[in-house]
């Protein structure tokens, strides 16, 4: 009902010609989610760019692309955008929310280099780290012998009928978080880390040869260390789901460890780090799971977003350039 669909998915999706990958539907709108024609979650571009223009691209997944949220207006890069254009009231903006749920840095990468480069970008910010901690600790579990088969296979009976879906979406997913289901992997998780890092510095450089600045941000999620442990594991409800193995403490662990590359990432190719990961309260007011905001999340998201982007120099930098360059253009 809330996304004007029986089926159990709130977005079309198509399968992209050239890359193989998935996106959604290009001119798609079911009342919250609205796609372009490219199948991006924003206005319609201008193609080419107008002279002056700065556009914006935000790169990433499903905690990007923003399904949870009330409409498209509501989405953080969406709101981003408002708050510099506020700042900014000088400077034409437009923006690309080029994320795609399901995605990794793998995947962003391939979306990047056919989707997003051709719409001549200025600025790139690449958010996302659970899709690559799932994909990785779920390798590692299977070497392990603690996972077989698929994470999330619907029965013959769940494909033809959406409330039993759900239903049994739902028992699965409280097997999943009962701490006494199974035993749970043990891994060194900076060392998994690395194999993020490097992939996330082969993005950020591929960016830095079409936009003239990029920025990555520490991933928020629900979980914190300070939560008493009920709401410890009520926070990891879902990502329990898709990594069943897991346990509270290794999430945790994982978040510390993939935070960290994203640091080293931003250090090593000197992208701009925006910080403030725990700034987006861990609850449910925020939080429509264990990652995905709801409004009020993505309003801090924007928050921490837009403020570091305003303070940062390099970008103040790239405004000022762009803007002169603009002017001169004009006389």
């Amino acid at each position: 009902m809330r996304y004007g669909t029986i089926r159990a998915e709130a977005v079309d999706y198509v399968t992209d010609p050239v890359s193989g990958l998935p996106h959604a539907k290009p001119n798609m709108d079911n009342g919250r989610v609205r796609t372009d024609s490219h199948g991006f979650r924003n206005p319609e571009l201008a193609i080419p760019k107008p002279p002056g223009r700065i556009r914006l691209a935000f790169v990433g997944a499903s905690t990007t692309f923003c399904s949870e949220v009330t409409n498209n207006e509501a989405t953080w890069p969406s709101l981003v955008v408002r708050k510099l254009a506020a700042h900014y009231p000088a400077v034409s903006f437009d923006f690309v929310n080029a994320a795609q749920p399901g995605y990794g840095v793998e995947s962003s990468l391939t979306n990047l280099r056919l989707r997003v480069v051709p719409l001549a970008p200025d600025f790139l910010l690449y958010y996302e780290a659970s899709n690559d901690l799932s994909k990785d600790t779920r390798e590692l579990a299977r070497r392990e012998g603690l996972l077989s088969g698929e994470v999330d296979k619907p029965s013959a009976l769940a494909r033809v009928s959406t409330a039993w879906g759900l239903v049994e979406k739902n028992l699965r997913l409280r097997m999943r978080a009962n701490p006494k289901s199974g035993p749970r992997l043990v891994y060194n998780p900076d060392s998994l880390a690395r194999g993020f890092e490097a992939r996330l510095v082969e993005l950020i450089r591929t960016a830095q040869q079409t936009a003239s600045l990029t920025a990555v941000a520490t991933f928020s999620h629900k979980v914190r260390r300070d939560q008493p442990p009920d709401l410890q594991l009520k926070a990891c409800t879902s990502s329990l789901y898709y990594c069943p193995y897991m346990s509270v403490a290794g999430l945790l662990d994982g978040w510390d460890a993939y935070n960290r590359a994203i640091r080293e990432a931003a250090k090593e190719t000197g992208a701009i780090l925006i910080e403030g990961e725990n700034d987006i309260p861990g609850d449910d007011a925020h939080f429509a799971d264990s990652v995905h905001f709801l409004d009020p999340g993505a309003i801090r998201m924007a928050d921490r977003v837009a403020g570091a982007l305003i303070a940062s120099p390099e970008f103040n930098r790239m405004i000022e350039a762009k803007h002169a360059s603009a002017g001169a253009s004009g006389s």
